[in-house]
């Protein structure tokens, strides 16, 4: 009788961890200037199938999302944020939606330029 109470207990366990893990908040950089760009990029990140919360700081150009790992990854939240015009750390916004952004919404993206002409530079 002991080890059932005791097996049915671990699994009740196990299942409420297992519920809490997939539960998982990131913050990462997204460029960007304005209330605009405040606007567009938590709704692209909310548009994706499992992020419940979507929190851009046009100050620190942070995003913090609250997603469900079972249904998304920070990934496929980054992919969607670069398709409609803004930088983050996994991928790079096309030319075609940045160039496509506002005119007060065109952040500096000279980093990422440099940093495809260094690279270059030293594969000599």
């Amino acid at each position: 009788m002991k080890t059932k109470v005791l097996s049915l207990v671990s699994m009740f366990l196990l299942g409420t961890s297992m519920l809490f893990a997939q539960a998982k908040t990131e913050k990462f950089e997204v460029k960007g200037n304005c209330g605009m760009c405040e606007s567009r990029i938590e709704k692209a990140a909310k548009s994706v199938d499992g992020v419940s919360t979507a929190d851009w700081n046009k100050e620190t150009k942070i995003l913090e999302v609250s997603f469900d790992e079972s249904k998304t990854s920070t990934h496929k939240i980054q992919m969607a944020v670069s398709k409609v015009g803004h930088d983050t750390p996994m991928h790079k916004a096309s030319d075609e939606a940045y160039d496509a952004l506002p005119g007060c919404c065109k952040y500096d993206r000279s980093d990422a330029k440099k940093q495809g002409t260094d690279n270059e530079g030293h594969n000599h």
